[in-house]
C-alpha cells in the first residue's frame, strides 16, 4: 500500500509539472513576437491583437479579414470602397491619428504607414498606448509589399499568399480581354477636385494597374511628367490636358458642379478620348484614388465594365 502510495504522488507530481510546463509555454507563446520596424523599433506584437489601428491601411486589414478597432477618415468622408468588405460600422480616427483618439480606442497593436507619421515624439506618445509598428515608405508606397508584411505581423502569410496569386491570375485574365477588346491603346486616369485637374502617375495607385498589370500604353502627357515632380496625384493645367492623347479616359470627379464648366469648353471637347465617347466619370468614392489588393479588383471591375464592355 504505501508503495503503491509513493507511486500515486510520483505520478501526481509528474502531471502537475507536466501541466506548469505546459502553461509556461502557453504564456510564452501568448507573449507574441519581436520584430524590428522599418526605423530600427524592437517591438513586440501580440500573438492574437483583437484590436488594431492601421489608418490608411485598412485595405490589407480587410483584405486579411481583420475588422479594425477605427478607420481613417478626414472631413469629407471615408474610405467608401472599403464598406462593403467589412469596415462598414467602425468608428472612425482623425487621419493624422490624434494621441487621444488613439487612447479612446485602447489599441492592443498600432501599424503606422510612413516614417513622416511618427515625427515629433509620436511614436513615443503611441508605443505607450500599444506595440507600434512603422511599415516605412519603401513598404508602405508598394501595396503587395505592404500586405505581405502586415500579414507576416498578424501571422496571416498564407492568406497573403493565397491574395496575390488570385489577383495576379485575374489581373492577366482581364489584361488578355483587353489585348482583344482594345488592342495597343492608351487610357488615363483623372481625377477633378478643387476645380483642378490631377493625373495618376505611372507608378502609382491606378496607374499601376492600368499600364503594369493591364498593359495599357502610356499616353504622352503621363510619360512626359517630370520625375522631381511626381506625386500618386500630379496636377495638370488645362493647356497641358490638351495634349493628352488617351484612348480612354477614366474620370474620378469629386466637384461635380465645377466640372460642367470645363466639360463644356473646348480643351475638353477636342480631346481624342472625348470625342471618341471614351471617358468613363467615376463617383468621388471610387476605389480609383486607393491602392490595395480590394481596391485593384475594383480597378479592373470598372476596366471591364467600361472597355471590355462585360
Amino acid at each position: 500500500m504505501k508503495k503503491q502510495s509513493k507511486l500515486g504522488i510520483v505520478l501526481m507530481s509528474i502531471i502537475i509539472l507536466a501541466m506548469f510546463l505546459s502553461a509556461c509555454g502557453s504564456d510564452k507563446k501568448e507573449e507574441g513576437k519581436v520584430v524590428t520596424d522599418a526605423m530600427g523599433h524592437e517591438v513586440t506584437i501580440p500573438a492574437n491583437p483583437q484590436k488594431v489601428i492601421a489608418s490608411y491601411l485598412e485595405d490589407h486589414l480587410a483584405t486579411l479579414n481583420v475588422k479594425p478597432a477605427a478607420q481613417w477618415s478626414v472631413a469629407n468622408g471615408i474610405q467608401d470602397y472599403l464598406q462593403a468588405s467589412g469596415l462598414e460600422g467602425v468608428p472612425t480616427i482623425g487621419y493624422d491619428l490624434p494621441v487621444e483618439q488613439v487612447l479612446s480606442f485602447a489599441p492592443d497593436l498600432i501599424i503606422i504607414g510612413s516614417e513622416a507619421s511618427v515625427q515629433n515624439g509620436l511614436y513615443e506618445q503611441y508605443a505607450k498606448i500599444a506595440p507600434t509598428y512603422v511599415l516605412g515608405d519603401a513598404i508602405n508606397n508598394d501595396w503587395r509589399a505592404a500586405l505581405t508584411k502586415i500579414g507576416e505581423l498578424l501571422n496571416k502569410s498564407d492568406d497573403v499568399k493565397s491574395v496575390l496569386e488570385k489577383y495576379d491570375a485575374r489581373a492577366a485574365e482581364v489584361k488578355a480581354k483587353l489585348e482583344t477588346a482594345a488592342p495597343g491603346q492608351s487610357a488615363a486616369a483623372l481625377w477633378f477636385v478643387g476645380n483642378t485637374f490631377y493625373i495618376v502617375d505611372e507608378t502609382k495607385a491606378s496607374g499601376s494597374i492600368l499600364y503594369n498589370e493591364l498593359g495599357f500604353k502610356i499616353p504622352n502627357v503621363v510619360a512626359g511628367l517630370p520625375d522631381d515632380q511626381k506625386a500618386n496625384w500630379n496636377p495638370i493645367s488645362l493647356e497641358k490636358l490638351a495634349e493628352l492623347d488617351a484612348d480612354h479616359i477614366f474620370l474620378v470627379n469629386s466637384d461635380q458642379a465645377a466640372s460642367e464648366a470645363v466639360k463644356n469648353g473646348a480643351i475638353w471637347k477636342n480631346l481624342k478620348a472625348v470625342k471618341a465617347g471614351h471617358v468613363y466619370e467615376l463617383d468621388r468614392s471610387s476605389s480609383w484614388l486607393y491602392s490595395g489588393n480590394i481596391a485593384g479588383q475594383q480597378i479592373m471591375d470598372d476596366v471591364l465594365k467600361y472597355v471590355v464592355k462585360e
